[in-house]
């Protein structure tokens, strides 16, 4: 065989296994989305209990280290029924010190303490918190074998709070009676995933797969130049999520969340009670989803729901007539960003 017709064979033989992998990248959710970035509704309601909501909490899962966003009376209990593992919840951040965002801390803290749990817990909110939660804790949980860190934030700046190899957690300023914040957690870039039938075949080093996982270009030993592109598959995109609750419609978050994958916006009330909406500093379910036009989002999801719908699909249709791909938020319901 010639050296130019095994070149050629060569060549195809590589272009092959390129677009091979590179189809089952696109074609098998194997290959997409490795890493989970899963959203879990704990309670959806507003501050009026009802039989159909439980109070505010949310975790999301970012590549299985549990984030908790607010802490709502019943929250411990959410959290068993949604099988989530309390070991992996480290990290709460709390938006206001209304009672139906952070009510259900000092139960849930005391129960952690009785399942022997050893990794501190750092707590995230306005340094009020811990002026009323030390009292607490020094009377209920005497003893605890873990300590409670307090973060004390300033709901009024947009900072960044909490960054770690995975995510970062940046504080977005809200209008509320209390000083309020909602909070955006972005994905750090993973690295691209090698071809491992490319690297065998190329002979390329173990010290160098980490510099080709970021971008490299590989170089022969007779010099020629591998392309990134040939030795890779790019990773999947950062993911990001947006909190917003509790607000007074405000235009001005628009220009921090623009493009987010998903914004959880409060709509408490439907348009036709805008102005309690204004009078309590709550949204409507309409200026949710304007927020979420304007802020050019991929998905809309609502909540904070007034106990006075006995039905909340008249807020979602509300929200879907200016932005159609919102959903409703919901207790047990779990949702990959």
């Amino acid at each position: 065989m010639s050296k130019m017709t095994g070149r050629f064979y060569q060549t195809a033989y590589l272009n092959f296994i390129i677009l091979y992998l590179l189809a089952l990248h696109l074609t098998f959710p194997i290959f997409a989305h490795m890493e989970k970035f899963e959203l879990n509704i704990l309670g959806c309601g507003s501050a009026l209990p009802t039989m159909r909501h439980n109070a505010t909490s949310q975790v999301l899962n970012i590549r299985e280290k549990l984030f908790m966003i607010d802490c709502g009376e019943g929250t411990q209990v959410q959290l068993r029924r949604s099988r989530l593992k309390f070991s992996r919840l480290n990290h709460i951040f709390i938006s206001h010190l209304h009672g139906d965002h952070c009510f259900g801390l000092i139960g849930m803290i005391s129960t952690f303490g009785m399942i022997e749990r050893t990794a501190d817990l750092h707590i995230y909110a306005h340094a009020d918190l811990q002026k009323l939660m030390r009292p607490q804790l020094d009377f209920f949980c005497k003893g605890l074998p873990f300590d409670v860190v307090f973060h004390d934030i300033n709901p009024a700046e947009r900072t960044v709070i909490y960054d770690d190899r995975s995510v970062s957690v940046e504080t977005i300023p809200l209008r509320h009676r209390l000083p309020t914040c909602g909070f955006l957690f972005r994905e750090k870039p993973v690295p691209n995933h090698i071809i491992r039938d490319m690297i065998d075949f190329y002979k390329v080093p173990l010290f160098m797969i980490n510099r080709i996982k970021n971008g490299e270009d590989f170089v022969c030993d007779d010099g020629t130049v591998i392309p990134n592109s040939r030795l890779t598959i790019p990773s999947d995109p950062p993911r990001s999520y947006a909190y917003c609750s509790d607000t007074l419609y405000n235009p001005e978050i628009s220009e921090q969340i623009k493009g987010v994958d998903l914004l959880f916006h409060e709509a408490t009330f439907l348009e036709t009670e805008k102005a309690r909406a204004k009078v309590t500093m709550h949204s409507t379910a309409r200026q949710a989803a304007e927020i979420a036009k304007m802020s050019d989002v991929k998905k809309l999801m609502i909540g904070h729901f007034s106990a006075r719908y006995d039905d909340d699909l008249c807020l979602l249709a509300e929200a879907k007539e200016i932005f159609p791909d919102t959903i409703l938020a919901n207790e047990n319901l779990s949702i990959n960003v």
